[in-house]
């Protein structure tokens, strides 16, 4: 299976790659999204380390189940060869109703077949005031016109 873009990435390809993982995330498919790690993939995800596919799938389950609402946001910040670094903002709430923003950065490493390998995740996060919340598009793909993390200041 291959998954493109593939390394090495361009600025465009890289671009296209970080869209392509937040329109993934996005849609809360746990399933579908593990397809786009390799099968020995692995992860650092705050304090959750996986070793899998199978493994980061059980852990995207679980995190959509208590992260409610969820839609992110990620940007590039830089890439080389088959490696590319994002930042990330997502918001959502927890079953009581209280609100986060999330803050992050990723570090990414692609196979040949443009799967990733390598996944390491920093992410700080707070509550917020549902009325502070700056991502209200509809629940899935984020509207192409949507003002981006620069665009909002975050």
């Amino acid at each position: 299976m291959s998954r493109p873009p593939l390394p090495p990435f361009t600025h465009e390809s890289a671009v296209e790659k970080v869209r392509l993982a937040e329109d993934g995330w996005n849609s809360r498919d746990a399933a579908k999204v593990a397809l786009a790690y390799t099968l020995d993939t692995r992860w650092r995800n705050r304090v959750e380390f996986a070793t899998n596919r199978d493994e980061a799938q059980a852990f995207l389950t679980r995190k959509w189940n208590k992260e409610l609402d969820y839609r992110l946001i990620k940007e590039l910040w830089a890439f080389t060869g088959n490696r590319i670094a994002v930042r990330y903002t997502y918001e959502y709430r927890d079953d009581s109703g209280q609100w986060f923003r999330a803050y992050g950065n990723e570090n990414w490493e692609f196979a040949p077949d443009g799967l990733m390998q390598n996944r390491h995740a920093s992410i700080n996060e707070m509550p917020i005031r549902e009325e502070d919340r700056k991502f209200r598009w509809p629940l899935g793909r984020r509207p192409d016109d949507h003002p981006s993390l620069s665009d909002l200041g975050l």
